[in-house]
């Protein structure tokens, strides 16, 4: 790292698949060194979503001249903020994880990122500017008529470099990057530019044995179904969020449609919701592999190290 780079105000990322642990870490380290956390998950923004995006029990409250989502008596930041009637994309939280960076460190404190969301933290690590094109509601409608098999069949003839490493099974994204594309005129993949970086960052991912992350994977689903998941989402959809919603069609929430409406049992959706957790876990890790500039870590003790001597330096 060029020694410019290291003159930049420090920030820790704390990543990884879902169920590996990064709530407890992130919890534990912001107590221990003075920290405020940033949430970089992309399903616990939304309000009302609490068990079916593991989003950690907290409380808004007075914190100095705002209000803050408490943990612990930790300051949270981007969870419990929008409603699931509304979208909330990489652009906007880009601006409000750099607004909160500078925010925390002016208060003397150390920002931490915790989270799932990869593009997220691309977003704010490699200082992406993303493109700032609104949804297009004729359009989207018009590309919503086609399979998933036509809908990357096009991508790929609109940009063969982003159809490499987008999600081909997240139609929302397969949307959204279609819509870039044809509304600006260039392909998605080159409108991820990365600027001048804004941060010196550690980034810590937490590793953990493949059968290992699948039992907590299948222990968290299991405590979500005792907790209540299936009434959070019947009161959801009585409160008339539909499933076409980018907060209703994400995992946790998708897979309970068939018991809604079309008579499958509840068991049947929990074994679907285990088995798309896990694809999703398998997808966050492919995405993250990619950077080599995270340092892997299997015990907290690891990671506290890292933390120790990169505050040090």
């Amino acid at each position: 790292m060029d020694t410019e780079h290291k003159k930049l105000p420090k920030l820790i990322v704390i990543l990884g698949p879902t169920a590996a642990g990064k709530t407890s870490w992130g919890l534990s380290l912001a107590k221990k060194y003075n920290g405020e956390i940033i949430s970089a998950d992309s399903r616990q923004i939304y309000k009302k979503m609490d068990i079916g995006t593991a989003k950690p029990k907290g409380e808004w409250k007075r914190n100095g001249l705002r209000r803050s989502y408490m943990i612990d008596d930790i300051a949270h930041h981007i969870i419990d903020i929008v409603d699931p009637g509304k979208r909330f994309n990489v652009a906007e939280f880009r601006d409000k994880a750099v607004k909160y960076v500078k925010l925390i460190r002016k208060g003397g404190r150390v920002p931490f990122v915790i989270g799932g969301t990869g593009l997220y933290i691309s977003s704010l690590v490699d200082n992406l500017h993303i493109p700032r094109i609104g949804p297009n509601k004729k359009l989207r409608q018009s590309l919503e008529e086609k399979s998933m098999e036509e809908l990357h069949a096009l991508f790929e003839r609109m940009d063969p470099e982003g159809a490499k490493t987008i999600d081909k099974y997240n139609k929302r994204r397969l949307l959204r990057a279609l819509e870039v594309c044809i509304l600006s005129g260039e392909p998605f993949s080159i409108q991820k530019k990365k600027g001048e970086p804004l941060f010196n960052v550690l980034q810590i991912g937490i590793t953990v044995p493949r059968e290992e992350l699948y039992a907590r994977i299948d222990t968290r689903v299991d405590d979500m179904i005792k907790q209540g998941l299936v009434k959070e989402v019947e009161q959801l959809l009585k409160q008339k969020y539909s499933w076409q919603l980018p907060s209703m069609s994400g995992v946790g929430y998708k897979q309970f449609r068939g018991y809604f409406e079309e008579g499958t049992t509840i068991d049947a959706c929990i074994a679907l919701l285990k088995r798309d957790t896990r694809r999703f876990a398998r997808r966050q890790l492919t995405w993250f592999r990619r950077d080599d500039r995270i340092q892997w870590c299997s015990t907290f003790e690891e990671a506290e190290t890292l933390v120790i001597n990169f505050l040090r330096e």
